[in-house]
């Protein structure tokens, strides 16, 4: 009887445990399948909610999904595989196919420095969160990434890029600085784009004495945030000076309207620097209070408004995200109050949407390709991409220009920073001389554009410098 017995609580026992080992196999292999397979389809899944390991990538994974093609996807697959060679030929194959993919000539050139010493930088863009200002900042570094290699690279070595993500979101910032900062082989890193991430990230690059160099942040606060921190875009008081001069001694207008972003660090920064220039002008701010980001946002009744209240003019300061917006109020305007911007305005999609709306609208910016005559970068950029590029490509190729030439004369992180601020440190870029102040800010001033009618341009109206 105690025999059959213990033969029974045997038998329940195999089962129970067969049971729960096969749960727990299938389990795991729900969860490594899928990684698996997506593996080996190639395909690019969202990371894990605080990973951003599955967004940085030298050439092994594409980032930049949009821009797919059968030649890419086998030259990353390749670069994975560590057949380098492989790897160029299709990345070579993918770019003559379209060569306005910055991620695919990146990827070229560091599978071309993979058998050869090397220095490794990196750079951190919004592809998830701006896909259009990731790409003109990729632009920017790929450019000046490629001159340098076919230069013969930083004293023999050639130039390799990590690309990261971080969707312009601070937290995300922070974890690819993180990242950055841990691993020992990246000497500085190109970005971040928006100032709300820059400014999150700032502490852990100071802390982990890592270059950082902006080329699209401009808020006020982020000067002298670090002596790691740097940018190649001028700061939100040089912007912001330059048009509070302009509107009330040229454009005589005093009475001024000003519509923000309130989610946004920039914006809030550039009207705080605004009113600083206006009012010791002689000018005023107009009472009524515009934000883009507001649920409320109404274009024809914030026009009244200002009207009623007396203003003669009116300064547009969306997020990059919220152009549309700031377009709206231009539209209800419809000439009736002097518009003027900031730099996130300098798009050609302000061109192509606003039109009419924004035309005579003054604005100021850190580059235009006919303001540096005889500087090659504009017609370099043409060649290269088929087209005319933005401001962040520009700045974006300063960054990546200073640092490969501070690389020349020191190659640790310490080393860098100190050549960056040094007094004698310059460097030629497509924006003129790169020299930095002190606070890391870039040393020099913002120009002023303004749009007009013009036969050459697709939309029918260009920003032309004045």
């Amino acid at each position: 009887m105690n025999s059959q017995k213990e033969t029974k609580l045997l038998v329940l026992s195999l089962l129970l445990t067969t049971v729960l080992l096969g749960l727990g196999f299938w389990l795991l292999s729900r969860v490594s399948g899928n990684n698996l397979n997506s593996l080996l389809s190639g395909n690019n899944s969202p990371a894990p909610s605080g990973s951003t390991s599955t967004k940085v990538s030298m050439g092994e994974k594409i980032l930049v999904t949009a821009d797919t093609s059968p030649d890419k996807e086998a030259g990353v697959q390749a670069f994975a595989k560590g057949d380098f060679v492989t790897a160029t030929a299709k990345l070579k194959a993918s770019l003559a196919k379209n060569r306005n993919d910055p991620e695919s000539l990146i990827y070229l050139n560091n599978s071309q420095a993979q058998n050869s010493k090397s220095w490794k930088i990196a750079v951190s863009v919004p592809i998830g969160g701006n896909l259009d200002v990731a790409k003109e900042i990729l632009r920017g570094v790929a450019q000046a990434q490629d001159e340098v290699n076919r230069g013969g690279g930083i004293n023999g070595k050639l130039l390799q890029i990590a690309i990261a993500s971080d969707d312009n979101d601070p937290n995300q910032g922070q974890q690819v600085a993180t990242q950055f900062v841990k691993d020992s082989s990246i000497l500085a890193v190109v970005g971040h784009n928006s100032s709300n991430t820059s400014i999150a990230a700032a502490p852990i690059y100071q802390q982990g004495g890592l270059v950082m160099i902006s080329p699209s942040s401009t808020a006020q606060n982020l000067s002298g945030i670090g002596s790691y921190i740097f940018r190649t875009v001028p700061s939100n008081g040089a912007f912001a000076e330059r048009l509070a001069n302009y509107t009330v001694k040229t454009a005589r207008k005093t009475n001024i309207a000003i519509c923000t972003d309130s989610k946004s660090i920039d914006t809030q920064s550039f009207r705080d620097e605004f009113i600083k220039g206006l009012v010791a002008g002689g000018g005023k701010v107009n009472s009524t209070s515009c934000d883009v980001a507001s649920a409320n946002f109404d274009p024809n009744t914030l026009i009244s408004q200002f009207i009623s209240s007396g203003a003669d003019g009116l300064v547009l300061a969306p997020n990059v995200d919220r152009i549309n917006k700031a377009l709206e109020l231009a539209a209800a305007n419809n000439g009736k109050l002097t518009l003027f911007a900031n730099p996130t305005l300098y798009t050609f999609k302000t061109l192509q949407v606003g039109k009419a709306d924004v035309n005579a609208m003054v604005l100021p910016v850190p580059w235009h390709p006919t303001a540096i005559p005889g500087n090659p970068f504009p017609q370099n950029a043409v060649k290269l991409w088929g087209g005319t590029v933005n401001w962040r490509t520009a700045t974006a190729y300063d960054a990546t220009i200073a640092i490969a030439k501070g690389l020349q004369q020191a190659s640790t992180r310490d080393g860098l920073q100190q050549v960056l601020h040094s007094s004698s440190f310059t460097a030629k870029g497509a924006t003129g001389t790169i020299q930095f102040l002190p606070s890391g800010d870039r040393s020099g001033t913002a120009i002023l554009v303004k749009v007009q009618p013009s036969s050459k341009s697709a939309t029918g109206y260009d920003f032309v410098p004045f």
